[in-house]
Order: C-alpha cells, then sequence, then structure tokens
C-alpha cells in the first residue's frame, strides 16, 4: 500500500472524471473544469466535478477499501489506519473525511457577483462587499 496518493496517478484521474463531466473538454484538472462549467456553461453545482480535495480524499478511501479487499484471504491482514486515508474518528466511529476544504458558508462571498455593465459605482454589489470584481460579473472583473 502507498503512502499516498502519487501525483502521476492523481493528475490521470482529475483528468479521468473531467472528461466524465464533459466529454469535449481539453481541461486537465477538476478545478478549473469547475470553474468552466460554472462560470461559462452554466451548470448547477450537482452537475459539475467535484473540487480536487474532495476528489483526493474519495481516491483516498476508494484506495482503502481496495486495499481491505486484496487482503481478504490473509490471515493478518497489515491495515492501513483509516485516518490516513480519507477517515475521521468520532465519538459515534470512523467517519468520512468529504474535503480538507473550510466549509462553504465561510467563502460564499466569493460567490458574489454585480450587473454593472459600464464600470462600477456605488450601487455595486462588490463594492458594497468590499470585494474586487470576479469573472462571474457582468464587467468581468474590469472594473
Amino acid at each position: 500500500m502507498p503512502s499516498d496518493v502519487s501525483e502521476e496517478s492523481m493528475s490521470l484521474l482529475e483528468r479521468f472524471v473531467v472528461l466524465m463531466y464533459d466529454r469535449t473538454s481539453d481541461t486537465m484538472e477538476v478545478n478549473d473544469a469547475r470553474k468552466q462549467l460554472f462560470a461559462h456553461k452554466s451548470r448547477a453545482l450537482e452537475n459539475i466535478p467535484p473540487t480536487q480535495a474532495a476528489l483526493q480524499q474519495h481516491i483516498k478511501r476508494a484506495s482503502l477499501q481496495g486495499n481491505c479487499w486484496n487482503q481478504t484471504l490473509v490471515l493478518n491482514p497489515e491495515l492501513p489506519i483509516p485516518s490516513d486515508w480519507g477517515w475521521t474518528k468520532e465519538a459515534s466511529g470512523w467517519q468520512p473525511l468529504w474535503t480538507t476544504l473550510p466549509e462553504a458558508s465561510k467563502s460564499c462571498h466569493e460567490l458574489i457577483h454585480c450587473g454593472c455593465k459600464k464600470g462600477c459605482t456605488g450601487r455595486c454589489k462588490c463594492t458594497k462587499a468590499a470585494l474586487k470584481c470576479t469573472a462571474l460579473c457582468a464587467c468581468s472583473g474590469d472594473c
């Protein structure tokens, strides 16, 4: 059992996942595909790939499961520590670690976007939130 998911394996799996969500995409990374599908192709959140952090935890859990199945006929299997492979120990038992990213509600301010056509003024949602305009804004962040 490897000690971690290799960068080479991760990049191959990312490309595979990108193609599962958009078979014509030339994007190599899931985070880039998420941005493209959400911002430019108007896909709903449930129709875009997981974040790279979430995908990595899923791959770790799947690898751990495969390792356990691979040792089903071994009398005393050497099983890795689940906390190294996408699981967290809680009072109720082992629970999946879904992602290492902060909770979305803590970063939802990044989804604020304005509808300004010409230069952002005092009525701009981004300006009011003390944020810079982004690619999601009608002004494409050119303010």
